[in-house]
């Protein structure tokens, strides 16, 4: 069984999680009681689990045919170029329509110019990582920085498994003191968001994706033991008990207990060979192949439901927000697989001609 259908798996669903939070968040006033279900956890951790399977997908894809070689990381820079920007780029610009348009502050007020160009660029991952424009796109700056480390843990793994240890520690001691000393328990993750959202902060659940991809590719794993590792990691993920603000899910001993059981949850479906039926494997492809549409687009269809149900409710009746939350759903998911098909899909194969130049 190829392992990238069961990532793809688990990625769609973080992202059909995240989505649900966020509306739900939108649509109930963000309740801290969040915190102790599943949805605020998703809230705060799904993007950490995107990290990991990003780790473990490039891993997976370029490990044993990616050479320390500037032709190379040229064709994985060229590859992930068309595969992240585009879609970026049309959130952003989406983004600044509807802030024009229907007169909202989507992330702030409209930008200026430097703030369009660092988005534009992706720049902004490294310069000013707080300042992004579409909603959910400070995970897409964190990622760009990712992949400038990806080509060195490569080498590093390959040529100087000594250096690749010492990296490792220290992105694993710069994660602890974020968790640890940066981020406050006293204060709201609202307050904090700027140190939450450094890549610095981050980029070892990227790391530990590719460790385990290189430890655990040729190790099999019996399938009632995978199922013993899943279950751990989601019953730790659901049931330990953490109450109050959810900066709380982020800092201290319960940053490292939600961090195992997210290593838990890939490890399971990484290594999981079970097939499943038709009923469940289709929604479960449809939302890994339009994942990162559904990831970046959700917000924006959210406001324009919203938007298309104020005027429909100043006009005819009043539509209740359950009835606005489903159609907001439908949307997202239908639009995100219609971008993926026909957006997406043509960039993809755009980075595999050889021709195509940056």
């Amino acid at each position: 069984m190829n392992r990238l259908y069961n990532l793809d798996y688990l990625r769609g669903l973080a992202a059909f999680g995240i989505m649900i939070f966020h509306y739900l968040s939108w649509t109930l006033g963000d309740p801290i009681s969040m915190t102790s279900g599943i949805m605020g956890r998703i809230g705060i951790y799904g993007v950490s689990i995107f990290y990991v399977l990003s780790g473990l997908t490039l891993y997976y894809v370029y490990f044993n045919k990616m050479e320390p070689s500037k032709a190379d990381v040229i064709d994985f820079v060229k590859k992930r170029f068309f595969r992240i920007f585009p879609l970026l780029w049309l959130s952003i610009f989406g983004c600044i329509a509807l802030t024009v348009i229907l007169k909202v502050d989507i992330e702030g007020p409209l930008p200026d110019f430097k703030k369009v160009f660092l988005n534009v660029t992706g720049l902004f991952g490294l310069i000013d990582w707080n300042s992004y424009i579409a909603p959910g796109s400070w995970s897409i700056g964190n990622e760009l920085v990712f992949y400038i480390f990806f080509p060195f843990f490569i080498l590093f793994t390959r040529k100087s498994k000594v250096t690749m240890i010492i990296l490792s520690v220290i992105l694993l001691v710069i994660y602890l003191y974020f968790a640890f000393y940066i981020l406050d328990p006293a204060k709201p993750i609202k307050a904090q968001w700027a140190n939450y959202v450094n890549p610095l902060n981050q980029v070892f659940l990227f790391l530990s994706g590719f460790l385990m991809g290189y430890t655990f590719h040729s190790i099999k794993i019996g399938r009632a033991f995978n199922l013993l590792i899943l279950f751990f990691g989601l019953g730790l993920f659901i049931f330990y008990p953490v109450t109050g603000n959810p900066i709380l899910l982020a800092t201290g001993l319960n940053r490292i207990i939600f961090t195992i059981s997210c290593f838990a949850i890939c490890l399971g479906f990484y290594k999981l060979d079970i097939k499943f039926p038709a009923i469940i494997n289709k929604p479960l492809a449809l939302l890994g192949e339009a994942s990162y549409s559904v990831y970046l687009l959700h917000a924006l269809v959210y406001i324009m439901v919203g938007a298309i149900f104020a005027v429909f409710s100043k006009h005819f009746f009043y539509v209740p927000e359950s009835v606005k939350l489903i159609v907001a759903v439908a949307g997202t998911v239908g639009l995100s697989y219609f971008v993926y098909e026909n957006f997406e899909k043509y960039f993809m194969k755009m980075a595999k001609k050889k021709t195509v130049q940056l």
